[in-house]
């Protein structure tokens, strides 16, 4: 199955960087796609739990799906991530 999810606090190539390596990284995602402008990030899971793992994984790295809570925390995370990804790109 496919999924787009728009999210919040995304603002460049590293937050798209960390968040392709993470979400690769769990069992079952893959043909992961961030698109800055969009604000959204597309990927294939084969089960509807790992749906629910990928919003969970992204709400902790910063960058909680749209309409979720939005914390000053989410928000430094989401820098701290951005950053990660800039060193690791």
């Amino acid at each position: 199955m496919e999924s787009t999810l728009k999210i919040q606090n995304l603002k460049c190539g590293g937050c798209a960087n960390t968040i392709i390596t993470r979400l690769e990284e769990l069992k079952g995602i893959s043909n992961v796609f961030v698109n800055n402008d969009a604000h959204s990030v597309s990927f294939n899971y084969t089960i509807g739990q790992e749906l629910e793992d990928v919003k969970s994984l992204l709400s902790s790295l910063g960058y909680p799906a749209e309409g979720a809570s939005n914390t000053l925390t989410k928000k430094a995370k989401s820098f701290v991530s951005c950053a990660i990804g800039r060193m690791n790109s």
